[in-house]
């Protein structure tokens, strides 16, 4: 019968975009897991590698810090290579940065295979893991959803990486967390058989290797002074406004080449997008929050009041939680609720989480003094993070995918960068109670200028992206 076909042949699309899913929502998974589990190996990681701290504090810094300086020419570099070899080269790249930190000897080591492959394979296979959602899933409704579990499988990796890190590392070692990572990429590349890349790769497209280089060493030396703020102001100083004066360069250089009539690393077109612009700040504000916290309270946790990663990563399970039950709730609420009413009301609930972190936390010295406001920042998370995305990816059309989606993610990556950064700057320098209470406070203030970027985002979202032509002026 003709409606029996179409059942199945409905049935059929769905199996289809089930198994392209699954290893782009993988591979986003196990990038935001790298950033976040870590936080409860601290101890484990400077003990076994005669380091400190801070040593370790660097080399998450600075994983975080190489994705976002990589993710737009990332981006880019899909449209020439295609984005399908993209992603399977990034996956590659990672695996070896896994297995290279799992053996590494000293924390030189673990900066290059960690920070360094890691970063990078990172930042070559997550733009794709967006562009290939958005042209696969072609449908609002689907593309909508598809969004959703990627976004979910993001929040979760990084809100569940203190737990399974945790467990991972006492019941063997931080080194097996890394072979966990390699096996998870090994895992993705075999489902990656499934994936099929609508758009021919472009070979003779114009790549900006001036403009790359720029946009990296801008992002790099405004890291490396927040780095340096509890060593030396005045080299903090030197090095923020040589980030700030570089990033100029790198504005005026694309300008100028857009003027020429080439195709910059980024258009400055996209910054002209008002919705878009709100988006991307309030991304940024949402990934500072939730690696800030994480690095904060775990670092808090292991070397303040001396818990083991087992303990770090079971007080984070009511983030996980939190974060788990909302993005599972996101699809019914976008249904009911404008993206901007989500947003507002996430970053909301993570403030009065922060707030209930601080207040607890030095009220009393019981562990379950973390699960209420870690469970609010959680479920705030959840409620926000899929919203962000559909305002930034859907306020542009199919062919402006690969640099809206290497900005987004490199905006996105940026503020994870800097949430550790800061607060474990702030945090590092002291490692006191009050320290604890300025870095989570520094991280409320941060939401709070989240908050006000959301509520500026217009009440009805549009219901299809605009096409080209609707943006010539």
């Amino acid at each position: 019968m003709p409606e029996d076909a179409a059942l199945d042949s409905s049935a059929r699309a769905a199996r289809a975009g089930s198994r392209m899913l699954a290893p782009l929502a993988l591979a986003q998974f196990i990038c935001s897991f790298a950033g976040s589990n870590m936080n409860v190996m601290i101890n484990d990681i400077s003990h076994d590698l005669d380091t400190t701290v801070q040593g370790v504090q660097v080399a998450i810094t600075v994983f975080l810090l190489v994705m976002a300086a990589l993710m737009i020419p990332g981006g880019k570099a899909t449209d020439r290579f295609g984005r399908k070899r993209c992603f399977l080269v990034g996956l590659a790249v990672y695996g070896v940065g896994a297995v290279l930190s799992a053996v590494a000897p000293g924390l030189g080591v673990l900066i290059l295979g960690n920070s360094i492959l890691e970063g990078v394979g990172t930042a070559l296979l997550i733009p794709p893991v967006y562009i290939l959602t958005t042209l696969l899933f072609t449908d609002l409704t689907s593309r909508a959803r598809a969004f959703g579990v990627i976004m979910a499988a993001g929040g979760i990796g990084a809100a569940a990486g203190p737990l399974i890190g945790g467990l991972i590392t006492s019941a063997i070692s931080w080194r097996a967390a890394f072979a966990f990572q390699a096996l998870v990429i090994a895992l993705i590349i075999f489902l990656s058989r499934a994936v099929d890349d609508p758009l021919p790769p472009a070979p003779g497209r114009h790549f900006d290797v001036k403009g790359s280089i720029l946009s990296a060493g801008g992002l790099v030396l405004l890291v490396l002074g927040i780095l340096a703020a509890d060593n030396n102001l005045g080299l903090m100083l030197g090095l923020i406004a040589a980030g700030v004066l570089v990033l100029a360069w790198f504005l005026h250089w694309i300008r100028s080449e857009e003027r020429a009539g080439r195709e910059p690393l980024l258009s400055t077109s996209l910054f002209r997008e008002r919705t878009s612009n709100l988006g991307l700040i309030t991304q940024n504000a949402q990934w500072l929050l939730l690696m800030g916290t994480s690095f904060t309270v775990a670092t808090y946790l292991q070397v303040v009041r001396g818990y083991d990663a087992i303990q770090t990563g079971v007080i984070f399970t009511a983030a996980t939680l939190g974060l788990l039950a909302s993005s599972l709730a996101a699809e019914r609420l976008a249904e009911r609720l404008a993206q901007r009413t989500l947003i507002m009301t996430g970053f909301a609930l993570a403030v009065v989480g922060v707030g209930v972190l601080i207040a607890l936390v030095a009220g009393t010295p019981s562990p379950w003094a973390f699960a209420p406001g870690l469970l609010l920042i959680g479920l705030g998370l959840g409620v926000m993070l899929t919203p962000s995305v559909n305002v930034v990816q859907s306020a542009f059309p199919e062919a402006r995918q690969g640099e809206i989606s290497g900005l987004s993610r490199s905006v996105s990556n940026l503020g994870s960068t800097f949430g550790t950064a800061i607060a474990g700057t702030i945090l590092v320098a002291d490692l006191t109670e009050n320290a604890y209470a300025a870095a989570m406070a520094t991280l409320a203030l941060a939401a709070l200028l989240g908050l006000l970027a959301a509520a500026r985002l217009p009440r009805t979202s549009p219901t299809r992206p605009p096409t080209e032509a609707a943006r010539k002026p």
